[in-house]
């Protein structure tokens, strides 16, 4: 594969199915050794655009590389360069393990003087080495998960695609899981990988947001918090939310309200008259504010801010 400086480069990708135009003029590069997050609700468009750069879906129009290779005319030499982890469970419960890691070797060509050594590494990695004769259905989610990016890279491809790979395990699973792409990364594989969940966000190298199938947003966890610059975040904890939220859409000066667990954040231009203001129409309308004060922003409160700016600019 060639040693290209960008792992990934696609150029004003578009994918319509009919009147529907689910992937939208899409640019961005993902570097060589990086972990590249694509955030967006679902049916932003993501599982698609992983899809034409798997070269499993053919583009409208636009175009993209990965590892140098077109994704439209080479399609076939891309799939052998990349490892692909649906956000379905993909492997095959009546199996065991150990027959599924025999199964997929078989799938992927590694060769046969390096599958037992395959083997023992994916074993190893996936922490399953105790669990290689169970039935692959008796597992948890979250050991199937490592035992699916196990099987994903036995073939040892530089580029990874996790499309949504953490989706339906707990916590704790998804924490581990983690661990294990950060392995990878420093082993020098390059990660693609899409989520909805906004704390994996803060793990990534660098992100794209993208809504309704376009990239509204694009830089390192840090630099899309930074760009609610001039917007000040508060938190507020009332005894009556839904109140609090009819009061505060009255009050000049702010420019989001969310639900954030069990209280709001708020989003103000000017956060000295923001504060006294806020409190002073709660208080007039009967609502009691025992919290009310100014935080940092969080991933999640950067994808509300963009997303509902966006849809601003639609209406």
């Amino acid at each position: 594969m060639p040693l290209e400086q960008n792992a990934v480069e696609i150029r004003d990708l578009v994918k319509t199915f009919g009147a529907f135009v689910a992937v939208d003029h899409v640019n961005l590069t993902v570097k060589r050794g990086e972990i590249f997050g694509f955030l967006g609700p679902n049916g932003a468009g993501k599982s698609t655009t992983i899809r034409m750069l798997c070269g499993l879906l053919k583009p409208t129009a636009g175009s993209a590389t990965v590892g140098g290779l077109d994704i439209a005319s080479q399609s076939e030499r891309v799939k052998h360069h990349i490892g692909y982890m649906s956000q379905r469970f993909s492997l095959y419960d009546d199996l065991s393990v150990e027959e599924n890691i025999d199964f997929f070797s078989g799938i992927y060509s590694v060769p046969r003087e390096r599958r037992a050594a395959r083997k023992d590494y994916v074993l190893k990695m996936a922490g399953i080495e105790e669990r290689r004769a169970s039935l692959t259905s008796l597992l948890s989610g979250g050991w199937k998960q490592r035992l699916a990016l196990g099987c994903a890279i036995l073939h040892e491809p530089p580029i990874l695609f996790l499309d949504e790979p953490t989706s339906g395990v707990d916590p704790i699973a998804r924490r581990t899981f983690w661990d294990l792409i950060y392995q990878l990364s420093g082993a020098g594989h390059t990660i693609f990988v899409s989520t909805h969940y906004m704390d994996e966000a803060e793990y990534c190298h660098r992100l794209a947001l993208m809504y309704r199938g376009k990239v509204i947003a694009l830089g390192t966890p840090g630099e899309l918090k930074n760009s609610l610059a001039g917007h000040h975040l508060f938190h507020l904890q009332v005894s009556d939310l839904l109140g609090a939220m009819n009061v505060l859409e009255k009050v000049p000066g702010l420019s989001e309200i969310a639900v954030f667990g069990g209280g709001l954040h708020v989003t103000a231009a000017d956060a000295e008259r923001a504060q006294p203001d806020m409190r002073a129409a709660l208080e007039h309308a009967g609502i009691s504010v025992p919290i009310l004060e100014p935080i940092q922003p969080s991933m999640e409160d950067v994808f509300v801010a963009m997303i509902e700016q966006e849809d601003r600019k639609a209406a």
